[in-house]
């Protein structure tokens, strides 16, 4: 529940054409205690301005030339859709009161004001819309975590096959190519025994952190289970284009991790699979990339395998090229 100093601290603010019932309710407002209150003569500028700070409360006076409540409030309902429309309606109209809940109101206060009665209904909705926000704010946190790997941030394979399939779309509609990147850490399970899980965790964080920033930001990096990650590339002009970042991979990854007083080393294998050359699907891309990643690894690690084409691929070490069969 949000503390009676979050409801103090609550954005709120005042529309009414009147300036004398404006004073009227800011007198009352901050006699209460409430902080961070506006207000506005002007009922057209109530939805720029809940668009910029996003008001914890509008006090909405129903009758007013330009627009009236009833307006104002369908408005506001385009800004907060699907969301909690954070309106309490001002009326001396007992017709208008029914009227503005169906509009879209969470409640009203009736002119002329009794004073406990406002003290209470604005209190009472502030806790709820305030409450609102925590609980959304909870929902998307939970969301962020059913799409992404807890240690290291990054999408996990849920998140992963929606990306890819985005990507695939979008090659498809403009004719190009896309890559998928299979990586598995060579010497990581050497690093987790000898050392411990601890400094296995700080490995795959620092190798996150390296394959993000050797990517391009357009790019998906996802870690899919253990030291398995794999990388979405997408707008390739040919099949030839996912080499480079390939071998730019293969060299930062080699790079040393120091972690306390430890020197750690280890390398990475990289199977790569093309859209459309070697699939048309996310699960048949990714299948193909980790039987080209078992041929990395099958030919001595470190090094990058192009998934087969017509029975042969392309096996590229730091050294060369090789065929294979």
């Amino acid at each position: 529940m949000p503390s009676q100093d979050e409801i103090l601290k609550a954005k709120i603010l005042v529309v009414d054409d009147s300036p004398d019932n404006v004073d009227l309710m800011l007198e009352i407002l901050r006699d209460a205690g409430y902080s961070n209150v506006t207000a506005t003569l002007r009922p057209a500028q109530v939805c720029p301005l809940h668009r910029e700070h996003c008001y914890d409360l509008i006090l909405l006076d129903l009758q007013m030339p330009e627009l009236n409540g009833f307006q104002v409030m369908k408005g506001l309902k385009e800004i907060e859709q699907g969301g909690y429309l954070p309106v309490l309606a001002l009326t001396a109209q007992p017709s208008f009161k029914i009227a503005a809940l169906e509009a879209g109101a969470r409640d009203f206060i009736s002119k002329p004001f009794d004073l406990m009665e406002v003290h209470k209904r604005i209190h009472n909705m502030l806790e709820v819309r305030l409450l609102y926000k925590e609980l959304a704010h909870y929902s998307k946190q939970q969301q962020e975590l059913a799409l992404h790997d807890p240690l290291t941030g990054l999408p996990n394979r849920r998140l992963l096959e929606d990306r890819i399939e985005h990507t695939l779309q979008h090659s498809a509609r403009v004719r190009g190519k896309s890559a998928i990147l299979y990586l598995d850490l060579d010497g990581f399970k050497t690093i987790n025994d000898s050392y411990g899980h601890a400094y296995g965790d700080e490995i795959l964080k620092l190798v996150a952190a390296r394959l993000v920033n050797a990517s391009r930001k357009e790019d998906t990096v996802a870690r899919i289970g253990g030291d398995e990650f794999v990388i979405v590339l997408g707008n390739l002009a040919g099949k030839g284009d996912a080499h480079e970042p390939a071998a730019k991979l293969i060299e930062v990854i080699s790079e040393p991790y120091f972690i306390n007083d430890l020197t750690l080393r280890l390398s990475t294998s990289i199977g790569i699979s093309i859209y459309p050359d070697d699939a048309t699907t996310v699960d048949a891309l990714l299948s193909a990339a980790d039987t080209a990643l078992y041929e990395a690894k099958r030919s001595g690690k470190n090094r990058y395998c192009c998934a087969p084409h017509d029975m042969a691929a392309t096996l590229v070490s730091k050294h060369g090229v090789t065929s294979i069969a």
